[in-house]
């Protein structure tokens, strides 16, 4: 099974012909940015929804560019029993085209882009810290660097997790 892929302007149409948005970006992806009528389905929540997209004429999966959709296509399109369309360049290329998404800049970055911050901050502050202290201090950037290969290759990232429970996302946590 395959998605047809769909261009922002078509999927438009699709929507005003009563297609359904289905956003599979993490909950703090959707909170900060969306297309608006949008209904959030995660990928991990999809599965479990599948039945909320029963009856529909037309889904139209997206995420931010593309890429997750096209990575998970099969199992989207196994998600429905109807047309299911993937929006080509996701909410980048929807908005791109300069259609209308609501935005919310009170709800904090998405944690994916935190963690990125925090983890070349370290790494910066390690070497220029090596060079101006001390080249112990280098070993602040070797344990970041460390601690990104483990996430990649476990899928558990501790620093995730710790910045998860910092102050600025508590609200997106709360049920």
């Amino acid at each position: 099974m395959s998605l047809k892929s769909v261009s922002p302007q078509a999927a438009r149409q699709l929507l005003d012909a009563g297609a359904v948005l289905v956003d599979i970006r993490g909950a703090d992806e959707y909170a900060r940015e969306h297309i608006r009528g949008a209904r959030h389905l995660s990928l991990d929540q999809l599965n479990a929804a599948g039945t909320e997209l029963v009856g529909s004429k037309a889904v139209i999966f997206h995420c931010r560019g593309g890429q997750r959709t096209r990575m998970n296509e099969a199992r989207l399109a196994g998600c429905v029993s109807c047309d299911a369309y993937m929006l080509e360049g996701g909410i980048q290329a929807w908005k791109a085209a300069g259609l209308e998404v609501e935005q919310d800049p009170t709800q904090p970055l998405e944690l994916q882009r935190q963690v990125m911050i925090a983890a070349g901050s370290l790494v910066l502050l390690g070497v220029l810290l090596g060079y101006a202290l001390s080249p112990w201090l280098f070993l602040l950037s070797g344990f970041v660097g460390g601690g990104l290969i483990f996430a990649g290759i476990s899928g558990f990232c501790g620093m995730a997790l710790l910045l998860q429970r910092m102050p600025w996302n508590r609200r997106l946590n709360q049920p």
